[in-house]
C-alpha cells in the first residue's frame, strides 16, 4: 500500500510588520512630545486681544504670591538667572536664540514681573508674555 505522509505544516507568525508599527508609533510620540509644553501650574492669566502663537523651550511661572517656577519647577527668585543658563545649557541650545515664556498670574506684582524680564534683558534671550485671549465685542 502507497501511503504518502502528509507534511507537517507549522504555523509561523512574522513579527517584522508589527515591530515597523510599533516603531513608527514610537518616533510619532516622541516627535509629538517636543512640541507640547505643558504648564502644570493652574494661573489665571490676563487677557489680551494679541493672537501670536509660539511654542518656546521654556517657561518661568509666577503666582500671584510671588513664588516663581521654572518649567513647574520652584525656584528662588535670586536663583532664576543661575537655573536659566542651567536649564538651556542642558537643552544645547544657544542662549542668544532661546526664547522663553513669562507666565504670569493676574493680579502679581509687577516688580515680580520686571525681575524676570531684567533677567532675560541680562542673559539677552527672547521673551513672551502668556495671555488669554480676550473676548472680541459682539462674539
Amino acid at each position: 500500500m502507497g501511503l504518502k505522509r502528509r507534511q507537517r505544516v507549522e504555523p509561523e507568525f512574522s513579527l517584522a510588520a508589527m515591530i515597523d508599527v510599533i516603531f513608527l508609533l514610537l518616533m510619532f510620540f516622541m516627535l509629538t512630545s517636543k512640541f507640547v509644553t505643558p504648564n502644570a501650574l493652574n494661573l489665571t492669566l490676563p487677557s489680551s486681544t494679541s493672537t501670536s502663537l509660539a511654542s518656546p523651550a521654556l517657561a518661568v511661572s509666577i503666582t500671584a504670591a510671588g513664588k516663581f517656577y521654572l518649567d513647574a519647577t520652584p525656584i528662588a527668585e535670586a536663583a532664576l538667572e543661575n537655573g536659566l543658563k542651567a536649564k538651556i545649557k542642558s537643552m544645547g541650545k544657544d542662549i542668544k536664540s532661546t526664547t522663553i515664556t513669562v507666565v504670569v498670574e493676574k493680579g502679581t506684582a509687577i516688580e515680580h514681573v520686571v525681575s524676570v524680564l531684567d533677567v532675560a534683558n541680562r542673559m539677552q534671550l527672547k521673551t513672551i508674555l502668556a495671555t488669554d485671549p480676550k473676548p472680541m465685542p459682539g462674539k
